[in-house]
């Protein structure tokens, strides 16, 4: 079945990408959750003239997405942690951890959703990599440290 999204869902699409998925997945979860609706040709005609009227809008917001990308690039992250006798942190670094200090170190607001640190979870002291995406063309590359308090 094919459907309109209409916010972005990670893994599956962008906001007004026309997505094919089962049947019982858009019909039970997508559509009556306000997440999608279904792809008729009169929705698809309009999501065309709608496509052609944000082309001019989704550029600005893209340069937007590149500049930030950029001084993300640039910026150096340390986040700090409560260290055991053994080197291990107590927990782990979340990607909540890593747009909190986005904020507080380099004055960049993301949204911790947008952030997907590599490799499952960060339970040690060392330099790590996490990827925002900050567009559907446009992602940004984040170098941090993790230090002991």
């Amino acid at each position: 079945m094919e459907v309109i999204l209409k916010q972005d869902i990670a893994k599956l699409g962008f906001t007004n990408d026309i997505i094919t998925v089962k049947d019982g997945y858009a019909r039970n979860y997508l559509i009556p959750n306000g997440l999608a609706t279904l792809a008729t040709p009169s929705a698809k005609k309009v999501l065309a003239e709608n496509h052609r009227q944000r082309a001019h809008k989704e550029e600005k917001i893209r340069k937007d997405a590149m500049i930030l990308a950029q001084a993300i690039e640039a910026s150096e992250l340390t986040i700090t942690a409560r260290v055991g006798e053994s080197g291990k942190i107590f927990g782990s670094i979340t990607s909540q951890q890593v747009s909190d200090a986005l904020k507080a170190q380099a004055n960049l607001s993301i949204d911790r959703k947008k952030i997907e640190i590599k490799g499952d979870s960060i339970k040690e002291l060392g330099s790590f990599t996490a990827t925002a995406t900050l567009h559907k063309e446009v992602s940004a590359t984040i170098q941090f440290k993790v230090v002991a308090e």
